[in-house]
């Protein structure tokens, strides 16, 4: 059997699969809120109990949304230390390895179905062509997918932390504001949960909506998204509009480094939750917008992906290599 695990800023999901042929079959899976725990090792102590159910765990393969070097990450958006080799000791088990969360989402995009994704742009897809993943949630992630001997190989990044490049003269101000926090704008301080938050405090110039009052830290995106959705809040609305521009444009960029003739792929926790906006044109108005390189963005599939365990598949099927 394989363990399988995704660790988020806000939340992990571990997973115990069964090894099949193409697709790892998931037997059972278990979420937790990372922050409520001291360490990952405590999240899987707790997870033993669901999975000793099940069988002798062979193989255990973790995405982390942080770089991971020699076999260790630091997470960005959450003080921990994650190490396979601690992993290793503490199970017993032979066959552990860190994936970047991103890198983790990438191994699944060939497997998911048609139900398991959303079309933005059929594209054409070339079978001898590179592919990549861009995906907001509380931080953002992107990898590539280069065509090896006929194969998508993941190959991890941290663009998330490039510089923000503002294309308006509204999305200079806003910069502005951001330089002014943080002394830099990165794609992450737009591109994300607390991407959102910024885009918030941007658009009502230092003010809140009402529809925002008594909401927790951890739920402020979900409701900025909501009131620009519903139209109820015309700044959160603007927000929205802007967000979903920025995100599109970010993918095109992304797209244009890998030469995704095989697919962009957008995953993450937000995408499904405002796929309606993604949907109305903005995104891919702003993805193909990149003269001269057009034409070959409007022949790049453009899909979002809606399975919220598209990470814990990936980090599966790489373990199921390990023990092939």
């Amino acid at each position: 059997m394989i363990l399988s695990g995704d660790v988020g800023g806000t939340k992990t999901l571990l997973g115990v699969f069964e090894p099949a042929a193409s697709r790892p079959r998931l037997v059972t899976t278990a979420s937790y809120v990372t922050n409520a725990y001291h360490s990952f090792t405590d999240i899987l102590d707790e997870f033993d109990r669901v999975a000793a159910q099940h069988g002798t765990i062979d193989a255990v393969v973790v995405g982390v949304a942080g770089p991971v070097i020699g076999g260790v990450s630091r997470l960005t958006n959450i003080s921990w230390d994650i190490s396979a080799a601690e992993i290793r000791t503490h199970r017993g088990i032979r066959h552990v390895e860190l994936l970047n969360d991103l890198e983790a989402i990438a191994n699944s995009v060939e497997l998911l179905t048609g139900d398991e994704v959303a079309v933005l742009q059929p594209g054409v897809s070339r079978t001898d062509g590179n592919g990549a993943v861009i995906a907001a949630g509380t931080g953002l992630g992107q990898a590539y997918l280069h065509r090896v001997n006929g194969r998508m190989r993941p190959v991890p990044s941290e663009g998330g932390h490039a510089d923000y490049a503002a294309r308006t003269d509204r999305e200079i101000e806003f910069v502005r504001m951001l330089r002014e926090q943080f002394g830099r704008a990165e794609v992450e301080q737009v591109l994300s949960g607390p991407g959102l938050i910024n885009l918030h405090r941007f658009t009502h110039r230092g003010g809140e909506c009402d529809m925002l009052a008594g909401a927790a830290s951890h739920e402020l995106p979900a409701r900025i998204s909501q009131a620009g959705l519903t139209g109820r809040c015309q700044q959160c609305a603007e927000a929205l509009r802007m967000f979903v521009s920025a995100y599109g444009a970010e993918a095109g960029n992304l797209a244009l480094r890998a030469v995704a003739t095989s697919g962009l792929y957008v995953g993450g926790g937000i995408a499904p939750k405002i796929l309606p906006a993604l949907q109305t044109g903005t995104f891919m108005d702003a993805f193909v917008a990149k003269e001269p390189m057009r034409e070959l963005l409007e022949r790049v599939p453009v899909k979002v992906i809606l399975n919220p365990e598209a990470g814990l598949i990936g980090a599966a099927v790489h373990a199921q290599s390990l023990i092939a």
